[in-house]
């Protein structure tokens, strides 16, 4: 459920095999298979604090917000740096792969992974693969 005709021909495509998208199309209707959309959610973030905008760039998350994490920064020698509240695009190529990464690999098999070595090593073969 995680590729539609479009992904699966291009990896056919790869593999070697010549074949036409709207083939692949009619083939996997045909056999009833279909790709889950991913849907769409309405961007949220923290409310508090607003950050200020320098060249190292993290979101303002709430993650990003907790005195542990500044903390850590700080033990570090490192000072946080936020990008504009609530202007997606100083990031949104990450927050676009993490979002694709997350529904291929995680979200529906959260159960397969049995330790948090698993899947690292599954998103580490993910990548790879994306790239």
């Amino acid at each position: 459920g995680n590729y539609g005709y479009r992904r699966i021909t291009f990896e056919l495509r790869n593999r070697g095999f010549v074949v036409n998208q709207k083939k692949v199309q009619r083939l996997m209707k045909l056999l009833g298979l279909s790709s889950q959309i991913r849907r769409k959610r309405k961007h949220s973030s923290y409310q508090g604090e607003v950050g200020k905008k320098a060249d190292n760039l993290s979101d303002q998350g709430w993650q990003y917000q907790h005195q542990y994490y500044h903390q850590f920064l700080e033990d570090k020698g490192t000072q946080p740096s936020m990008s504009r509240k609530g202007n997606r695009p100083d990031n949104g190529m990450m927050g676009s792969f993490f979002g694709i990464l997350k529904s291929e690999i995680f979200y529906g098999y959260e159960k397969t992974f049995h330790s948090l070595e698993q899947l690292e090593q599954a998103i580490v073969d993910y990548i790879d693969y994306y790239n």
